[in-house]
């Protein structure tokens, strides 16, 4: 695997699980995620790097870390996969990480199946953003089991949607991005 890790979280605890994690399944190297500038001059060495996300007691405390990441103007940093681990997936938590852009929230212990299989499908497969005036991040739409209203962030207006693919040689690469308007 040729891919970097950075755990946001405490060195201890879940944390340090989320770091022993990244190692065991490969990630070289796995660091503490400690701002925008360090994530800047790993994506020179390492193409691609994931962003594993510690439960923490208030989600939105996230939001500045997530929009860094995701409103970078740097498009190695821009598309990187962000995960959120929790061991209470609560509806409310799941929403707000998909409002901030988060590709994937993983419930622990995990029970469906090899969760390096999980966290790999992010690399290799098409994945499609959506950047709207709200939102900008994977396409999630319906994925809470919810009919979205017209404020939604995809009830109308301008939007981008843009095709992605993640592999461990190149990093992050555009397919696609298309803007459009809806009335």
């Amino acid at each position: 695997m040729n891919a970097a890790a950075f755990v946001v979280g405490p060195r201890d605890g879940a944390g340090a699980a989320l770091a022993d994690l990244a190692r065991n399944m490969g990630f070289s190297p796995v660091d503490r995620y400690q701002g925008l500038y360090r994530a800047e001059r790993q994506a020179t060495l390492t193409p691609l790097i994931f962003f594993f996300c510690a439960a923490v007691p208030n989600v939105e405390t996230l939001k500045p870390m997530a929009d860094a990441i995701r409103f970078s103007p740097n498009l190695r940093l821009r598309f990187l996969p962000l995960i959120y681990f929790t061991r209470d997936p609560s509806l409310t938590t799941i929403r707000a990480c998909i409002r901030m852009g988060f590709d994937d929230v993983i419930a622990l212990p995990y029970a469906g199946g090899d969760l390096k299989d999980r966290i790999f499908r992010q690399v290799g497969g098409t994945q499609i953003y959506y950047e709207t005036a709200s939102y900008f991040g994977p396409d999630r739409r319906n994925r809470t089991g919810h009919v979205r209203d017209t404020e939604s962030d995809h009830g109308g207006g301008q939007f981008r949607r843009i095709e992605i693919t993640r592999n461990v040689e190149t990093g992050v690469n555009v397919l696609r991005d298309d803007f459009q308007v809806v009335v």
